[in-house]
């Protein structure tokens, strides 16, 4: 599977998310770009978690999940209004963007995307197992940029 660069000016991969992309603060999307799509996909899907949920929560949280992104879009700028794409449901159970928000300590959050073969038919309800269960096989290249966020 062929690798794609996700990267964003606001952190670098495995730092600190600044506090305004917090659920609690402007809760608001970082910037994110994106490169080596493949001349093959059809659309582009993003899914942001938080993996160190588990311990508190008893399962990883979900952020934000996007699907049909188009493929022209390789800047995903900050406070995106996704019109151009669809959004799930996140597990504050808001469809859109839900930013960090760790109870216990410093948490990482995934950010990862997805070169897609195709478009997804899936409603707002969606989430993240959902939208996995829906690219199932339609998967050609995927990237992952990490950032840490710390506890309120």
């Amino acid at each position: 599977m062929a690798t794609l660069t996700l990267t964003s000016p606001a952190f670098d991969d495995g730092e600190r998310i600044p506090e305004r992309y917090g659920y609690d603060e402007a809760n608001i999307n970082p910037p994110l770009e994106i490169e080596g799509v493949p001349d093959e996909a059809e659309s582009l899907a993003l899914i942001v978690d938080d993996p160190d949920a588990v311990e508190p929560a008893g399962a990883i949280r979900d952020h934000w999940i996007v699907w049909n992104v188009p493929l022209e879009i390789e800047t995903i700028p900050e406070d995106w209004d996704a019109d151009d794409a669809a959004e799930g449901t996140n597990d504050f159970g808001d469809v859109g963007y839900g930013g960090p928000s760790p109870l216990d300590r410093e948490h990482t959050y995934r950010f990862a995307v997805f070169a897609l073969d195709t478009t997804l038919e899936l409603g707002p309800e969606t989430d993240a197992d959902g939208l996995r269960s829906a690219m199932s096989g339609h998967v050609l290249a995927q990237g992952q940029l990490e950032g840490r966020y710390p506890s309120t």
